[in-house]
């Protein structure tokens, strides 16, 4: 039977910069058309840009951008980086998974996983019209490559959701019309893990694309993109969780090999080895973030034409702070007090251990941020803080319109994926309030390093961690925001990387390293790893994963709810499940699958 393919505007809407010359994913939309009509090399490329457009995450599942794989709902906020911001009145869901107040109706978990599967059927869609049309499609193996990398990308952001015993959807399935009503038990009642029919995915899709892509085509997915994805597959899939997710730590070795490869070998669509970009702040300015070197799997955005959703993965409303600081956005999405002071370092530019027993830089209430307390100089590339410059919008000053609500959120703003100014141009879309045309980093060579050293660490190979760990650390003293007019005070850099005071900044900064075997235990190691994937990787939608994977989620009861609910009353009251290494699938999918689907196995 012929299917009719409809495709919205944006579900072909653009998803790169037109200065990348990436003019595949530029096409015009359609409106419904016949699958006969698409059974052509034109067509099946207009089916693999939709494909393509369900990683912008904003076409097929939660308007508040929930689902994207940016995940600052579940990775930041549940994660405990930032707090939903905005008023507690509004998006009573959201407010929902920032209070551990988590249900399997949840309208945002839901939405994940609609996107999971609804990106996994376009994925589907191109395998089969590619392997119908065979020898009469040129460069086949590369198109079905890049859906097999679409598809292991959705199906492993599904694991890391809802678990690995989720129904997988083969292209038998699709092409028997079953999907997604595939089961995630056997006929035994057992759980069925998919973790390597993911597998299969990302490494025939490594098999069949190319290193590297010519102009026009450098948005395309690579074979060192499905490598790093299946390198940290290789990572989930052997880490802890809580016992209850069909692990095997025998796969951290091809975890380990696979991100030394990158490492050593890798290189971007554009053949530009893989290395840190040499300054932090680079990655987060649109002039500077992309193709730099770092991009190991990166999202392609731009502000072009009319479409207001491409050019912010995340929902450019949502994320974008109050009216009156010049952005027009909701308000959501702020920082809090927990994760900023865990920035603060010691006298050696190491990130201080006691920084949980030390008072906020910016006390709830108080419009005077301590800017004279030494932190990390990527703290304020990472978080909005009163009385430091805030990229060209100005200067941030207390109770004028930049927080929405700070008795709900707290006094900080969310600023690393925020645009400039200047970045938004003239057209129709220039005043959507997070709309930049800078990439989205989903895996950048800094977390690839760490998650090395992550491997190291658990291998008891301490030096080689410390190494990368100090690798990631130097860059960080490359950077800072500088002072203007508007700065109070005579601040430094305390550069003890590479012994330096540098006058002139916006607040009292200090970079140091690990000294050679100061982390020659694993308890050492570790606790060094995870500040610095904290400080490096903050508020880009990994801290929830990562506390999940290593069995830490006691931590949010422990430590960060501990510290953040004096600030909010009762707002903090209830605890984090210390089973919840997983979300729950959505009690209507459940129910729609008539009895295949099973709940996981940390909602039962």
């Amino acid at each position: 039977m012929k299917k009719t393919l409809l495709y919205s505007a944006i579900a072909l809407a653009t998803l790169s910069t037109s200065s990348c010359g990436d003019s595949f994913l530029s096409l015009d939309p359609v409106g419904s058309v016949s699958e006969g009509t698409l059974m052509t090399e034109e067509g099946i490329d207009y089916v693999l840009t939709a494909a393509y457009s369900s990683l912008n995450g904003m076409m097929q599942a939660h308007w508040m951008g929930a689902a994207s794989l940016s995940n600052y709902v579940l990775g930041d906020v549940v994660g405990g980086d930032a707090n939903k911001g905005s008023q507690s009145t509004d998006q009573s869901d959201f407010t929902a998974l920032e209070v551990y107040q988590i249900t399997d109706a949840n309208s945002y978990t839901d939405g994940k996983w609609a996107a999971v599967y609804e990106s996994a059927k376009r994925a589907n869609n191109v395998i089969d019209m590619a392997t119908r049309l065979g020898d009469a499609l040129p460069n086949a193996d590369q198109i079905i490559g890049q859906a097999e990398f679409i598809k292991g990308v959705w199906m492993f952001e599904g694991i890391r959701c809802f678990g690995a015993a989720i129904p997988y959807v083969t292209l038998e399935d699709y092409q028997a019309s079953t999907d997604p009503q595939v089961s995630n038990v056997d006929e035994s009642g057992n759980y069925v893990y998919i973790w390597d029919k993911v597998e299969a995915d990302l490494k025939d899709a490594a098999s069949k694309l190319p290193e590297t892509w010519g102009a026009g085509n450098y948005g395309r997915a690579t074979s060192w993109m499905a490598k790093a994805v299946l390198a940290k597959l290789y990572l989930y899939w052997s880490s802890p969780f809580n016992g209850k997710n069909g692990t095997d730590t025998s796969k951290r070795a091809q975890a380990k090999s696979l991100f030394k490869e990158i490492i050593d070998n890798g290189k971007n669509a554009k053949g530009m080895k893989f290395q840190l970009t040499p300054k932090y702040g680079d990655l987060f300015d649109v002039a500077t973030s992309d193709w730099t070197g770092e991009d190991v799997f990166d999202i392609q955005l731009t502000i072009s034409g009319t479409q207001t959703e491409t050019n912010c993965i995340s929902y450019s409303y949502a994320i974008g702070q109050p009216g009156a600081s010049g952005l027009g956005g909701w308000g959501f999405y702020q920082p809090t007090f927990e994760f900023v002071n865990s920035f603060i370092v010691d006298e050696k530019g190491l990130p201080e251990p006691n920084y949980t027993k030390m008072d906020p830089l910016t006390p709830l209430g108080d419009p005077n941020t301590d800017l004279e307390k030494a932190v990390d100089p990527r703290l304020d590339y990472t978080v909005g803080r009163f009385g430091v410059p805030f990229l060209d919008w100005g200067t941030p000053v207390a109770f004028n319109g930049w927080v929405r609500d700070y008795t709900n959120g707290g006094m900080y703003m969310n600023k690393k994926n925020q645009p400039k100014i200047s970045d938004r141009g003239s057209t129709s879309v220039a005043t959507v309030p997070a709309s930049s045309a800078k990439n989205f980093h989903v895996i950048r060579l800094a977390d690839v390093m760490l998650m090395y050293a992550e491997c190291c660490i658990l291998d008891g190979d301490f030096s080689e961690a410390e190494k990368y760990i100090n690798m990631v650390r130097s860059r960080a003293a490359n950077d800072f925001i500088a002072a203007d007019a508007t700065t109070k005070g005579t601040w430094t850099l305390d550069d003890k990387v590479n012994g330096k005071v540098v006058d002139g900044t916006a607040g009292n900064y200090r970079v140091g390293l690990y000294p050679a075997g100061s982390l020659n235990t694993k308890e050492a190691a570790w606790e060094a790893l995870k500040r610095e994937r904290r400080a490096e990787l903050g508020m880009e939608g990994h801290h929830w994963f990562d506390l999940a994977r290593w069995g830490e989620v006691r931590w949010l009861n422990d430590v960060f709810r501990e510290y953040e609910k004096p600030f909010f009353g009762d707002k903090y009251s209830n605890p984090y499940g210390d089973n919840w290494a997983t979300f729950p699938i959505p009690l209507k999918d459940i129910r729609t699958a008539e009895g295949r689907f099973v709940q996981n196995e940390n909602w039962k």
